[in-house]
């Protein structure tokens, strides 16, 4: 018997757990080129993080580990765009064309508050 973990799918909405909440908008339907450029992205990170791992238990020097902490920082933040980007022109044109607008901009406001400093 094996355990199945479930995804964490970046273009739903989570809470600070990671657990799913269904938007109360429209549905999240995304397209399968644009989900494998996300989760290619994030795997990338995934491995650079692991990377680092293997520095701090090295013990290379700490200059060296921030920089590659800021890399990692930089991308992450790529990728949020993209994110936003794929928000911005599936789920909220699509949220506009069905008439669900003011509830989808009130959670990616929300979110915005969230991930912005």
């Amino acid at each position: 018997m094996t355990n199945q973990i479930t995804p964490f799918d970046p273009l739903r909405n989570h809470d600070e757990t990671g657990h799913d909440h269904e938007s109360k908008g429209t549905p999240h339907v995304h397209s399968e080129a644009s989900l494998k450029q996300i989760i290619n992205r994030l795997s990338r990170i995934e491995g650079h993080i692991r990377g680092i791992k293997t520095m701090v238990s090295e013990n290379r020097p700490c200059p060296e580990v921030l920089m590659q902490i800021a890399a990692i920082r930089g991308a992450i933040d790529r990728v949020a765009r993209m994110i936003l980007d794929e928000h911005l022109s599936e789920c909220i044109a699509r949220a506009a064309q069905e008439g669900s607008i003011e509830t989808e901009i009130e959670e990616l406001k929300a979110a915005l508050d969230r991930f912005l400093p």
